[in-house]
């Protein structure tokens, strides 16, 4: 028997799936195991029977086991199906029925709390008039306990009150003392209070008693003090060293001492502000002043009655209609305020300080003396200041005199730079701007002068060569001079906003020099070689040296950076983004404008300077140009070789230009002259002379001796190798002086070169740049060496 093809096979297995799916659905109808799309479903049992029998008919005999399963596998699922439809319907009965019972409670709780609600509300409207009254009682109770306390307080002070006297009955000074504290402290407790009565009770008790001991103890103080010999007012003739009696006095000094300083906080309070009838402040103080005259501590109490006795000299001698009371002479007050401090130095250190320590207390006796004078001179200097703003002598004169003071207060006194001296005086707006516009007044008066002065343009240093390298200008070094005497004068300012307004300043009178100098220049650019024209010259590059100084310097450094936190206009004016971040990361200065300024000017100066010396070199070195280079002999037909009669007049006037340069130009810039005179002259000797002409071998021999041995030991007196300089001449004179055998070769390898680059010879040949390099030829190019041996007239054939 034959086996079935495919094609039987497949259709008995569609044979087979339809017997099978009718029984499936015969078996499970009214389930939902199948797709209800019978479509779906045969195509379902399809793939199943091809994946389970596959296209073998012998597999055929267990579709019966196969359709059991699947009758099997379906019974359960319909099993499952029953117990879950059965179990849902109690579940969802349980949970209604347990939300009825909640909706049920919710309802009774809603009931049950609008009942307590209402009566709440009755209960409260009865209580109301028992809350009221109780109210009113609450109030009167806490009137009752405020009076109670007020009613203390008052017996506090007055028991306070009474005890201070009871003690200064006894001399109890210590206690009198505690009780003065206490009262202090009372004082300051009460200060948020609203009883404003009370404070001023307490306040004039306090001050009461205050005076009264403190009157007592300065009593006392000061007549121990006279037996100390205080004041000192002229220097001690003797030491400090005690009498008979002197230990009882150093007692009693010591004692005194330390119940006046017991007494300092007392005082402190009822003074409000540390002596402030000494300080006058200028009314608007620049914001960056970082001690301001009214944020230092107070004077200690001891050092304030000390002082008592200086200061009435002092008003005695320096106000009113005294002699010594002179606007024009701030340097009487002044000094005598110095001699003070320097005659009492010793007092305080050996007499007071000693105390201070033993008492603990973290004060400087000699600083303390030195701020309470000080006080004296900042009011005297305040009201003399505003009185000179309309004199501009007497004014510089005061404000010469407190700089002066101020720089031996810091330094002979070591007066703490922490505390305020004179200076912040000088930073008040009005006569901050009117030190400005003398500074700047003065300063151009000054600048007038020193250019219209005879000697302005010479330098005063020209005979001593050691210390004339610059060979600056008298004026030019002046002017610096004045910008440095302005710098010593803004330097020690507090306030870098008011130091910046002095830099814009010496900015703007750097700029009007420049100014002045171009136009100066400008007169003199007729003759460049002059001693004028190279004296400007010289005080450009001097300020420009200087200048560049002054940007490395730490106190420019300091102001650059002060500069870029501040954003002034005065000094950032005008920069971009890039130019301020220089200035930031220091990279640029303060002074980068003025000298990109000078820069410019010093090169237009030098280019017209070399210009003109080279005009006259051009115009000597036409004959030599001319000269009959191709007839010259050759080198073995003459005896020696002798300079060319035609470059004479061109080498006397390269040496005496030099000479000349170099007597009246500085260091640097002749360094500068010298080797760009050098330049320009190798660039003319090759173009006017060498590639103007055809060369014999003697020619060639003649130029090379010219230059070698004449030209080349001009510049020799300023570098180790001026050839160096030459180098076109010097190449030039190589190639025009090589043999004749090395000249052919030469010449075959660079038109070997040329046809190699336009293809027509072989390209493994060496570069002539090696050739070149081997002679000694680096700047010239292939192409010029070619044009020089072109030059050559001596020729085998020719």
């Amino acid at each position: 028997m034959a086996a079935p093809t495919a094609a039987t096979a497949k259709s008995m297995m569609k044979k087979l799936t339809g017997s099978l799916l009718e029984s499936v659905y015969t078996s499970s109808k009214g389930s939902e195991c199948l797709p209800a799309d019978s479509g779906t479903g045969r195509d379902y049992l399809v793939d199943f029977l091809e994946k389970e029998v596959g296209s073998d008919l012998k597999s055929l005999k267990n579709v019966g086991d196969l359709l059991e399963k699947l009758r099997e596998e379906n019974s359960g699922l319909e099993k499952q199906v029953v117990t879950v439809s059965s179990c849902v319907p109690p579940k969802v009965s349980a949970a209604l029925s347990a939300a009825e019972e909640a909706a049920c409670s919710l309802k009774d709780l809603l009931q049950k709390e609008q009942l307590i609600s209402n009566k709440l509300h009755q209960h409260l409207q009865g209580a109301q008039p028992w809350m009221d009254n109780l109210g009113q009682t609450l109030n009167q109770v806490d009137t009752i306990e405020r009076n109670v306390k007020y009613l203390r307080c008052l017996q506090h002070i007055e028991e306070l009150s009474a005890a201070v006297q009871q003690c200064l009955m006894t001399s109890s000074v210590w206690e009198a003392i505690r009780a003065v504290d206490n009262m202090a402290a009372l004082d300051a407790g009460l200060n948020q209070s609203g009883c404003s009565h009370l404070q001023d009770y307490l306040r004039e008790t306090l001050h009461f008693w205050h005076k009264i001991i403190k009157d007592r103890l300065a009593s006392d103080f000061e007549k121990v003090l006279i037996q100390l010999h205080w004041p000192i007012i002229s220097p001690p003739t003797q030491s400090l060293t005690p009498t008979a009696n002197g230990q009882e006095i150093n007692s009693q000094l010591e004692l005194l001492v330390a119940q006046l300083l017991a007494l300092q906080t007392s005082d402190d309070l009822i003074s409000q502000r540390p002596l402030a009838s000494c300080h006058v402040a200028p009314s608007t103080q620049p914001a960056s002043l970082a001690t301001a005259p009214s944020q230092v501590p107070p004077l200690c109490l001891p050092i304030q009655i000390m002082l008592l006795p200086l200061s009435r000299r002092f008003r005695y001698h320096f106000y009113g209609n005294r002699q010594t009371n002179s606007l024009s002479k701030p340097e009487w007050y002044l000094t005598q305020v110095l001699m003070w401090m320097g005659n009492s130095s010793a007092f305080m250190e050996e007499k007071i300080q000693p105390i201070l320590d033993r008492a603990e207390a973290p004060i400087s006796a000699m600083v303390e003396l030195c701020r309470g004078l000080l006080c004296l001179v900042q009011e005297k200097v305040a009201s003399d200041a505003s009185r000179l703003l309309y004199d501009d002598v007497l004014f510089c004169h005061l404000v010469e005199e407190v700089l002066q003071f101020e720089k031996e207060l810091r330094s002979n006194q070591s007066y703490p730079q922490a505390l305020p001296g004179l200076l912040h005086l000088l930073l008040e707006d009005a006569t901050l701007q009117k030190w400005l516009t003398v500074e700047k007044k003065m300063a151009v008066e000054k600048m007038d002068a020193m250019l219209s002065a005879e000697g302005a343009w010479s330098s005063q240093y020209k005979d001593i060569s050691d210390m004339d390298e610059l060979k600056a200008p008298d004026c030019a070094e002046t002017f610096m001079t004045l910008l440095q005497v302005i710098t010593e004068r803004y330097r020690a300012l507090p306030c870098p906003s008011a130091q910046l307004k002095f830099l814009g300043l010496q900015r703007e009178l750097l700029d009007d020099f420049r100014i002045r100098l171009t136009q100066v220049m400008k007169e003199e650019s007729r003759f460049p070689l002059g001693a004028r024209y190279c004296a400007i010259l010289n005080a450009v590059n001097y300020i420009s040296t200087i200048l560049g100084d002054w940007g490395d310097n730490v106190f420019f450094l300091q102001l650059q950076q002060a500069a870029v936190s501040l954003g002034e206009e005065v000094v950032m004016g005008g920069l971009g983004v890039m130019e301020v971040g220089r200035l930031a990361s220091l990279e640029g200065s303060l002074f980068e404008g003025l000298l990109a300024l000078l820069d410019r000017l010093k090169g237009d100066m030098m280019g017209r300077l070399l210009e003109w010396t080279m005009r006259e070199i051009t115009e000597k070195a036409k004959p030599y140009s001319q000269d009959r280079w191709l007839s010259l002999p050759a080198q073995q037909d003459q005896s020696t070789m002798t300079l060319s009669s035609s470059a004479c007049p061109m080498m006397l006037c390269v040496r005496d230009r030099l000479l000349n340069l170099h007597q009246v130009l500085s260091f640097s810039l002749f360094q500068l002259a010298w080797q760009g005179l050098a330049e320009r002259l190798d660039h003319v000797l090759y173009q006017d002379v060498i590639l103007s002409n055809h060369f014999s071998e003697g020619g060639a021999a003649q130029l090379q001796f010219d230059m070698t041995r004449n030209l080349f030991p001009l510049f020799g007196h300023y570098c180790k190798r001026p050839e160096n300089f030459f180098k076109h001449v010097k190449e030039a004179c190589l190639i025009l002086c090589l043999n004749v055998g090395s000249a052919i070769l030469l010449r075959n390898l660079l038109k070997e070169s040329e046809e190699q680059g336009t293809g027509l010879a072989s390209a493994e040949d060496p570069p002539p740049e090696c050739a070149l390099n081997e002679l000694g030829v680096y700047c010239l190019a292939s192409c010029d060496v070619s044009i020089l041996l072109n030059l050559r007239a001596s020729w085998p054939g020719q």
